[in-house]
């Protein structure tokens, strides 16, 4: 029987929990991911997951992407964010010739980061020159190449435009060395990410090394993988994140109602509050994360048989993937109320997954802006 690509992620990340929880609270205090984890997530090909095939990568299908992140998440947040993030801008590899990618994908430790989309870079002969600081690189500090997605300024001064009439933007990209770092990641949650800003100064990138990413006329791997925007894999990536870390959190008071007898109360096992609570909030978690990987599954079928991502599969990933990262942090808010006082002390974690989880749902992919997006295209059928 042919085994899926991307077979074993799953246990893999499931097998390294115990570390990943061990070194959370130096993940958490350095505000970097330690080098047993990164090291683990490297030697067990966790970064590789959304590699193409062709490069020696999982190129796995959304969904074990998803369960693998689900498991790392409930471990701790931030490396689950960090190998997300990193994951994902892997798939650039796609829009790379093989020399270039091979350099990038296959010297190790094979690991790309960048931030948020922002500035111009000139074109000059054979390549281009970029002079700027970005800021949001995730995963930036166990990255050996650094990237940055910018818009085209050509020789004459003019932007440089797709034939629709929009501004090109391409993803240059540069070994990490080139770059200086900034320590400016002093955050209430997700503290561990290392999401640090960096910048260039007079540096010139070769034109093999900065792709049009997500134009499918520049694709150069055939998978399905690839037919689908980065944003919406980032969605898939994220909630899972999101889902992981609630399921987390309510395990944890789970187990604390197993056991607490609040003083002058009745054990929290035998109150009936704290029972129906637990099963309102599990159905919760539940209905959330059905509905995330059953549109994710859908959207990957359809994929699959014709090659082709209409808006439909967008606006559907876009929703389950924004209602699910707020979904978790609900969960994660009733949790972390259950457990009253207890919740307040580090030692316990609650606290930390509940900052974690808001500043998930502070990010990009839950922004309430999405459900107008939904809803606008709804009205306008």
């Amino acid at each position: 029987m042919n085994k899926l690509p991307g077979f074993g992620l799953i246990e893999r990340a499931r097998a390294l929990a115990p570390l990943i929880a061990q070194e959370a609270d130096e993940i958490e205090r350095t505000r970097r991911l330690t080098q047993p984890v990164v090291s683990a997530l490297i030697e067990n090909g966790l970064y590789r997951a959304l590699l193409p095939q062709s490069l020696g990568g999982a190129e796995a299908p959304p969904e074990i992407f998803m369960q693998m992140l689900e498991e790392v998440a409930k471990a701790d947040a931030s490396t689950a964010w960090c190998l997300g993030q990193c994951s994902v801008c892997a798939m650039t590899a796609a829009y790379l010739d093989k020399d270039a990618a091979d350099q990038i994908f296959n010297t190790p430790p094979g690991i790309l980061a960048w931030g948020a989309i922002a500035h111009e870079v000139q074109a000059v002969p054979g390549g281009y020159r970029a002079t700027a600081r970005w800021d949001f690189a995730s995963g930036s500090r166990q990255a050996s190449w650094l990237g940055a997605h910018v818009r085209i300024i050509e020789a004459d001064g003019t932007p440089r435009r797709k034939p629709d009439g929009s501004p090109e933007v391409r993803t240059i990209l540069f070994p990490a060395t080139e770059a200086t770092m900034y320590d400016v990641w002093d955050v209430i949650g997700l503290n561990g990410t290392g999401t640090d800003s960096y910048s260039v100064d007079n540096l010139f990138i070769p034109e093999k090394f900065a792709a049009l990413r997500d134009e499918p006329s520049a694709l150069r791997e055939n998978g399905p993988l690839y037919r689908l925007a980065t944003n919406s894999v980032y969605g898939l990536g994220f909630a899972a994140v999101s889902i992981g870390v609630a399921r987390a959190t309510l395990d944890a008071a789970i187990e604390l109602a197993r056991s607490k007898t609040p003083a002058g109360i009745k054990a929290m096992r035998e109150n009936s509050a704290v029972q129906g609570q637990i099963g309102r909030i599990e159905g919760n978690l539940r209905a959330a994360r059905a509905y995330l990987y059953a549109t994710a599954r859908e959207v990957w079928t359809d994929l699959t048989r014709d090659s082709t991502v209409t808006e439909q599969h967008r606006l559907a990933l876009r929703l389950a993937t924004t209602w699910t990262i707020h979904q978790a942090a609900a969960v994660v808010d009733a949790a972390y109320h259950m457990a009253g006082a207890t919740a307040v002390f580090r030692a316990n974690k609650f606290e930390r997954r509940f900052r974690d989880m808001h500043a998930i749902a502070q990010q990009i992919q839950a922004r309430d802006a999405h459900y107008e997006d939904v809803g606008k295209a709804i009205l306008s059928r």
